[in-house]
């Protein structure tokens, strides 16, 4: 299934983008999505059921209607850093060992057309597409690759937007160049695991102003994604509704030679992985 939010922001309600690309609404079936209703088989056999039954989800028109994250009250956000092949080697970094982990508040997600915001003073935001991995039952010391991707509830684009300056010249953890307002567009789409045959196998885009920067794939991941459900379990418990950044492929700003072209307001970000969806932001300052 592709679940979503629509609506205003912070009043988001529950929808299903049907097999027909027709938008339906969820909020008689369920109040929203979110991880109660993805840890919840009864709940999700209810949406399936309606899903396929003709005439009992009605149609929404989509004309005007603001896409929100497709994912409402997230329990945490953790980012997989360095967790391309490619992407280590354009930056100069050496294969990690070990997943390199660092966290977003849930409050830097925005919906996949929302505008981002520059922060103030910034002079090296970058952009970074990435697949979010959505987690359905509680994972505690997983002991296998294959019970990871048996704790996942779904995959959605995620757009890590960093400030790389805040990042890795002032001192301290990643945390405060990843964590400025607007920095984690989400969705549009929550698609359910059933329907992602591999989650190693999808192609990941993102383009400046119309210009293609990154072409990759998750086939690049140095840490897959099953991999990593169960090595985060082992240093926290993962719950229903908490979302997993798994890394982004070569393209960033960062990874490009002298003059590098950072984000500025008035730019354009469009960014897919295969299957997802597609988002779209337009830049202004902070």
């Amino acid at each position: 299934m592709k679940l979503l939010r629509v609506g205003t922001a912070g009043a988001e309600r529950p929808a299903l983008l049907d097999r027909d690309g027709t938008l339906r609404d969820l909020s008689g079936i369920v109040p929203d999505i979110d991880g109660d209703l993805l840890a919840d088989a009864s709940a999700l056999a209810r949406v399936r059921t309606a899903a396929d039954a003709p005439g009992v989800l009605p149609a929404l028109d989509p004309a005007g209607l603001r896409v929100g994250p497709p994912l409402g009250r997230i329990g945490k956000i953790v980012c997989i850093g360095l967790n391309y092949h490619d992407h280590a080697a354009e930056t100069g970094a050496a294969i990690p060992e070990e997943p390199i982990l660092f966290f977003k508040a849930p409050d830097t997600v925005v919906g996949p057309e929302d505008t981002v915001l520059v922060p103030r003073g910034s002079r090296k935001t970058d952009w970074e597409v990435e697949l979010a991995v959505v987690i359905g039952r509680t994972a505690r010391y997983l002991s296998s690759a294959e019970e990871g991707l048996a704790h996942v509830a779904g995959y959605a684009t995620a757009h890590d937007v960093s400030e790389r300056e805040f990042q890795i010249e002032r001192g301290g953890t990643w945390d405060k160049g990843k964590n400025c307002e607007t920095f984690n567009p989400l969705g549009p789409w929550l698609v359910t695991a059933d329907e992602v045959d591999d989650p190693q196998a999808l192609p990941l885009r993102l383009w400046v102003n119309g210009e293609l920067k990154q072409n990759g794939t998750t086939a690049e991941q140095i840490f897959p994604v099953g991999e990593v459900v169960r090595y985060l379990s082992h240093f926290m418990t993962l719950y229903p509704g908490d979302v997993i950044n798994t890394g982004t492929p070569a393209g960033v700003a960062m990874g490009q030679p002298e003059p590098k072209r950072y984000l500025k307001a008035g730019d354009v970000v469009e960014l897919e992985v295969e299957g997802l969806g597609r988002q779209r932001q337009e830049l202004k300052g902070a």
